[in-house]
């Protein structure tokens, strides 16, 4: 048993810990292929997977799934040859591929991993489907609107397994949050916030001027979304977990303020996505300054979650111990003695409010790693992946959460290019979430 069956193990019993077993289940369903009866169904077998793009993320990916009881990579494709011979020195065994469609094309191969420049997710995916292959794409999950729409469309008609790269879906820290949120822990949810902030220019090392857009792909239109696709799609898929809706307008102004290096997407994007309850969205990033790192926040009128580190703190604290609460009436009568403005001020105390975590050993991250991060849920993802192409069954609800947070970062996009509030589109509402 590998490092990752391990994980995997540690995640399942967990589990047992968060929510009461099918009462969790109905509320996760995509959770519900680590559930004891669909694990004997397995038998043991391996899932035969393709790796297509074996870049960073496709490299994290395979060193993962060589762990795992569950997976066999047979086949690695990717067009730049120093990618593909770093993943064949790890799989040695496994067959080596430039084109894709000679990938799907092989009898030996049940599943993809697509882990390849965004331009290309739709493309291969749809391909890869109509092949009556199972696929997991990394997010986000196409480049465009209506790509996404194409690859939900096909997904629905052939019924393979699809999966999109949302690992914080398989976050014990985000499952318990969100249980939290819809039992009614933090109240009524009347906010939403997310901020992404590093400090670097998200550039690669180019070998020769040529292939400078083949390997900065993410800085240039044509092959990405900038820091929405790359890095809003992960956090914008908490609004429709917790809000069980869409927005119904989005508004939002990118800029390149600090990297004027040639690229053409934003380094510093602010987004506002409005819902018909008043409630609002917000997400920010900003890459010349990495000061707060990076966090999700629901703010509900008697808590409020910060979901990337793991912890929750109520509106009202647990009182301090006697000694404490006598010292804080003092300080208070002093600062009643105070007057600024004219009115008496007492200062804020949320600081003081240390909160607490939401589930043991909590693993967190500042949103740094431009690869993957421990503990993050990646691996559980991706293993649950394996068991659904051995079992052939798709996952409810999975793609659904993944097609919204794709559409929505999109439109933020499309906000901020068109200097426009746009009204969520109906064309690209699929039946699943309340769209009141």
């Amino acid at each position: 048993m590998g490092e990752s069956d391990i994980d995997r193990r540690a995640f399942i019993k967990q589990l047992g810990l968060i929510g009461q077993g099918s009462l969790m289940l109905s509320a996760l369903p995509w959770l519900e292929g680590f559930a004891a009866d669909k694990q004997k169904e397995l038998k043991g077998e391996k899932a035969k997977i393709a790796i297509i793009g074996t870049g960073s993320r496709g490299l994290y990916h395979i060193n993962n799934m060589l762990s795992m009881s569950n997976a066999d990579i047979v086949a690695l494709c990717d067009i730049y040859p120093p990618h593909l011979e770093d993943a064949a020195a790890l799989c040695p065994k496994a067959k080596k591929y430039t084109d894709y469609r000679e990938v799907l094309a092989s009898t030996d191969v049940e599943g993809v991993l697509i882990a390849c420049p965004l331009h290309m997710h739709a493309p291969i995916t749809i391909d890869a489907l109509n092949a009556g292959k199972h696929v997991f794409c990394e997010k986000s999950m196409a480049r465009t609107p209506e790509q996404c729409k194409a690859m939900y469309d096909t997904y629905k008609m052939t019924g393979k397994v699809l999966y999109i790269g949302q690992q914080r879906l398989f976050d014990l820290k985000y499952i318990k949050a969100l249980e939290m949120v819809h039992s009614g822990k933090i109240g009524e949810v009347v906010g939403i916030r997310n901020f992404w902030f590093r400090n670097n220019d998200w550039r690669r090392p180019v070998p020769e001027p040529s292939l400078e857009r083949q390997i900065n792909w993410r800085l240039y239109k044509e092959y990405s979304g900038g820091l929405m696709t790359e890095l809003a799609t992960h956090q914008l898929q908490i609004g429709t977990w917790a809000l069980k809706r869409i927005p119904d307008y989005i508004m939002g102004s990118g800029d390149i303020v600090f990297w004027k290096d040639g690229r053409e997407v934003y380094d510093n994007v602010n987004v506002i996505y409005h819902y018909s309850n008043g409630v609002k969205m917000t997400f920010e990033s900003i890459i010349s300054n990495k000061r707060y790192g990076m966090d999700e926040q629901i703010l509900g009128h008697t808590g409020t979650l910060e979901l990337a580190m793991g912890k929750y703190y109520p509106e009202e604290p647990k009182q301090a111990p006697g000694i404490q609460q006598f010292i804080n009436q003092i300080e208070h009568k002093a600062f009643d003695n105070i007057s600024i403005a004219g009115p008496s001020w007492v200062p804020e105390t949320a600081s003081e409010n240390k909160g607490e975590f939401v589930v043991d050993n909590v693993k967190t991250h500042d949103g740094s790693n431009t690869t993957g991060a421990v503990g993050d849920g990646s691996i559980e993802l991706v293993s649950s992946f394996c068991d659904s192409v051995i079992s052939g069954k798709p996952i409810p609800v999975l793609v659904e959460e993944a097609y919204y947070s794709s559409i929505l970062a999109l439109l933020g996009l499309q906000a901020m290019e068109e200097h426009k509030i746009l009204a969520f589109p109906e064309e690209y509402k699929i039946p699943y979430l309340n769209h009141a």
